[in-house]
């Protein structure tokens, strides 16, 4: 699975097209003719990306609701029936929709986040002020990484 790190503003232009970050690129390994889906953000301003695999994932964790269930509908309509799957071009660009670009409000500049297992596109501003909110709240509430089942924690 792809593992994206760091942040990088790339320039959108007036079509749609912005370059994925080549680290971006490079994580998603021999998946990259796969390109990237996103979608709108149900927190906050900005887009989700993910590779096609964890969209598979995330279709695999859904079945664990009831298949008819108001919570299973709704999460499926708003994460699948609102997703885009788009394919990189020769420059490794992708054409984002003007919707997702007006529900991020996005610029002649875009940040891209990375965040493990999925990316975020945002605003530079926005993120800007996002990036020091979490920061703060990681501060406030002394938050750690939690150490998983059978990982060694460093003791």
């Amino acid at each position: 699975m792809a593992l994206f790190i760091s942040t990088f503003t790339n320039r959108l232009d007036r079509k749609g097209r912005v370059s994925v970050p080549a680290p971006f690129r490079a994580a998603l390994g021999e998946r990259a003719p796969l390109g990237v889906v996103l979608f709108r953000a149900h927190r906050h301003p900005c887009l989700e990306g993910f590779e096609w695999d964890r969209m598979e994932e995330i279709s695999r964790r859904l079945e664990h609701f009831d298949l008819f269930s108001d919570e299973q509908d709704d999460l499926a309509t708003t994460i699948f029936g609102d997703s885009v799957h788009l394919q990189f071009d020769g420059e490794g660009r992708v054409m984002l929709p003007q919707d997702l670009i007006a529900h991020a409000n996005l610029g002649e500049q875009v940040t891209f986040v990375g965040l493990g297992k999925k990316f975020q596109i945002w605003s530079p501003a926005s993120f800007s002020e996002r990036k020091k909110a979490a920061q703060e709240t990681v501060r406030e509430r002394r938050l750690t990484v939690p150490a998983g089942k059978g990982v060694n924690d460093g003791r």
